[in-house]
């Protein structure tokens, strides 16, 4: 069950899955345009304060499985904010802890595959995100930075399911 059923039209997520299997080379456009546009947002943000653009790198893969399949559990609102925070707060202790390098990436992984999957709320691209914080470059502190950018990206998935359901509408 999604978080935000309010944009619900009766559908059930076989009925949109089964359709959009038969989307016209348009509405797939049309659906891709918005994971393009906020991970170029993403982008923007992230130029005007930071020169760490590495770790914003796996929110780009958040936003193509969001376009892929924004009803599968795992772009979950709840799942995409909880592992990509999670998976930034234990690469950015384990780089304050061990320094940057191989230990500091390989416990920052480890640790957040292993919370990702006892809290049920596995988010592949994370993986990513805890690498980046732990092997980062300088003393510049993007996590707040990255926060945002979790935001806009966790927007995208609630835009990504009400386009699909708008598509689907008109499709019947």
């Amino acid at each position: 069950m999604t978080v935000f059923r309010w944009i619900n039209l009766g559908f059930s997520r076989e009925q949109l899955r089964a359709a959009r299997k038969r989307f016209s080379l348009k509405q797939e456009l049309m659906l891709a345009v918005m994971p393009t546009l906020t991970v170029l947002c993403v982008f923007l943000l992230v130029g005007a304060f930071s020169r760490q653009r590495l770790l914003f790198a796996s929110l780009s893969s958040s936003a193509f499985l969001i376009y892929v399949d924004p009803e599968h559990g795992m772009n979950r609102v709840f799942t995409l904010i909880f592992s990509q925070m999670l998976a930034a707060s234990l690469g950015l202790f384990s780089y304050l802890v061990f320094g940057p390098g191989y230990l500091s990436g390989g416990v920052a992984m480890i640790t957040a595959i292993t919370l990702m999957i006892l809290f049920n709320a596995v988010h592949p691209p994370a993986v990513s995100t805890s690498l980046s914080f732990a092997f980062r470059t300088g003393d510049v502190d993007n996590y707040a930075l990255f926060g945002m950018a979790v935001a806009m990206t966790a927007v995208l998935v609630i835009l990504e399911q009400a386009a699909l359901r708008i598509i689907f509408r008109f499709k019947k």
